[in-house]
């Protein structure tokens, strides 16, 4: 039996169930009991989380957190709130009547209050906070932060335990540090990867949005995680970064690396002479597109000619070996595409599944949300919102099968916790009353 978890809780003593130091050392000849209490609590319960950031990367980070069983308190700007409740209205986003699509993704099970963090008075309600707090997440720009009170410095000494965790567009160094940065700015067109995806020629694409943000988040997350084991080593707090240019530049890091060391990366391809015809996309009679990714191309190319019906093509010396395939390139694409051409997606798919042949196919966003294989693998759950025909939302990514997770509830609307949670903090009724005089919270 594996050693049993400690649980991650600034004060106080162990939750429910948690074991002590030699607990976990049980031998195989006298193994623990199961705990059911234990075994029913989810893997972060009594994690306490402070969420003062906006937009992606740092709330997807939290929102992980609150996915394995955190207490996620989501601080924001009264009546405003995080500008991201309106990105959903800004095209080329799209429309979906009555569901703010993008809030329920990043902020489920978190609880909301509203805080002027400028106002004086704000002053003590974000100190209670922090001292109740294992981690705190922000992305506010390094003057922003300083100005307001809210670095590592500043907050660190209220609770040397805290895990203080900061995302930024540029990092946190260097003549950029204090531009502001979106994963469109810092993560695809600085790192490199936005001029490289697309065809020769044409302009560069712009990327979904949030595709930067979300695995930059994953990062943020992992960090987190990272400084609590730290903690429970150590019993001191830590002080995690992440950035959206460096997470572009780990995704770009194999192509960057050989830039490092002085080679020349490719250029952006042209399909039609391309630099591997097998490794190419190609148009099907019904206007869809397929992806080829032969690794293996000795053993798969004759195996692929045969199965499009083209079985003499592997006499024929432009695919003789890799270098004339290379050489060739060009001429392959024509033969391929004529041959794509004659026949739709549904029919190509079982010629090639039955080859047992590498190939994607490029689908659209609605059918990768009807993708069978996200509901098997349960990257797409339902929303706990009362409906009869539940909704739907994007799981994350991390994974532990020893774990559930929690149910996904529906994000907060703005400041609907306020005063649960000043109350949870020590704070009286005639202290959020005087919280409203000075504007520290709103009426």
């Amino acid at each position: 039996m594996p050693p049993r978890r400690l649980p991650y809780i600034s004060h106080g003593g162990p939750r429910a169930g948690s074991a002590s130091k030699e607990d976990t050392h049980m031998s195989a000849e006298h193994p623990a009991e199961e705990d059911p209490v234990m075994e029913n609590t989810p893997l972060l319960e009594g994690l306490h989380v402070v969420d003062i950031a906006s937009f992606i990367a740092g709330p997807a980070a939290a929102t992980v957190l609150g996915d394995f069983g955190a207490d996620v308190v989501k601080v924001e700007p009264p009546r405003i709130g995080d500008s991201y409740r309106g990105l959903s209205r800004i095209p080329p986003n799209p429309q979906v009547e009555g569901v703010n699509y993008p809030w329920q993704l990043d902020n489920r099970n978190k609880r909301s209050i509203e805080l002027n963090l400028k106002s004086s008075d704000a002053r003590s309600v974000l100190e209670r906070l922090v001292r109740w707090a294992d981690v705190l997440v922000t992305n506010f720009p390094p003057r922003t932060r300083d100005k307001l009170g809210l670095g590592y410095d500043d907050l660190a000494p209220l609770n040397p335990r805290l895990v203080y965790a900061d995302v930024t567009g540029f990092g946190e160094l260097g003549p950029d540090a204090h531009l502001p940065g979106f994963d469109v700015t810092s993560f695809w067109a600085r790192s490199g990867l936005m001029d490289f995806t697309h065809q020769r020629d044409a302009a560069p694409a712009i990327n979904a949005f949030g595709s930067g943000d979300h695995p930059t988040g994953i990062t943020l997350f992992a960090g987190i995680m990272t400084a609590l084991y730290r903690r429970e080593k150590t019993g001191q707090g830590a002080r995690v970064s992440a950035s959206l240019i460096a997470e572009g530049a780990w995704a770009a890091g194999m192509w960057l690396q050989a830039a490092l060391l002085g080679a020349k990366p490719p250029r952006p391809v042209d399909r039609s002479d391309p630099p591997n015809a097998l490794a190419n996309v190609y148009r099907t009679a019904d206007d869809r597109w397929i992806l080829l990714a032969f690794a293996n191309e000795d053993k798969q190319v004759p195996l692929f000619l045969t199965a499009i019906g083209h079985p003499e093509a592997a006499e024929d010396p432009r695919f003789h070996d890799t270098a004339s395939r290379r050489a060739h390139a060009a001429d392959i694409v024509t033969l391929l595409d004529k041959r794509f051409a004659t026949r739709p997606l549904a029919e190509w798919r079982e010629v090639l599944d039955s080859a047992g042949l590498t190939y994607g196919v490029v689908q659209t966003l609605e059918e990768c949300a009807h993708d069978p294989q996200l509901l098997d693998n349960q990257i797409v759950v339902p929303i706990e919102d009362g409906s009869r025909e539940p909704h739907m939302t994007l799981n994350s990514p991390v994974h532990l099968d020893q774990e559930q997770k929690v149910p996904a509830r529906p994000a907060p609307d703005l400041g609907e916790h306020t005063e649960e949670v000043l109350a949870e903090l020590g704070f009286t009724a005639d202290d959020i009353e005087s919280l409203r005089t000075g504007g520290a919270i709103p009426r």
